[in-house]
């Protein structure tokens, strides 16, 4: 009986990694890719392949996007910072920090859970 409890405590806690995806409101989808915050990132899959250089088109490599992000976010601060966002992609100084912060969340999880140490 005794056991039974203990253990029903032990399984109630929620792991660091639960703890990281609930708080960025994180999630993974076999079928959508990846959440966050209720956004399906492999919908933003156009601007992730333009800043990539055509390296990646969606966002489930996480392996990937860790080392090719230093990259893809160099584009993203010229292309802010130089304030000539490409219109046919729909880009503009919002959406691009947004997308920045996104591939930020997905690399901290990367760096923290997934990746072989």
């Amino acid at each position: 009986m005794l056991s039974q409890l203990t253990n029903l405590f032990k399984s109630s806690k929620e792991t660091p990694e639960q703890l990281f995806l609930k708080e960025h409101a994180l999630s993974f989808d076999a079928e959508q890719g990846a959440i966050l915050g209720g956004v399906v990132l492999n919908k933003l899959g156009f601007r992730l392949e333009y800043f990539s250089n055509r390296k990646l088109d969606r966002f489930d490599d996480l392996e990937k996007l860790f080392r090719i992000a230093p990259q893809i976010n160099e584009k993203i601060d010229l292309e802010i910072h130089s304030q000539r966002f490409v219109e046919r992609l729909g880009n503009n100084e919002e959406n691009l920090k947004e997308l920045k912060q996104a591939i930020k969340v997905l690399n901290d999880y990367f760096v923290k859970f997934k990746r072989a140490r």
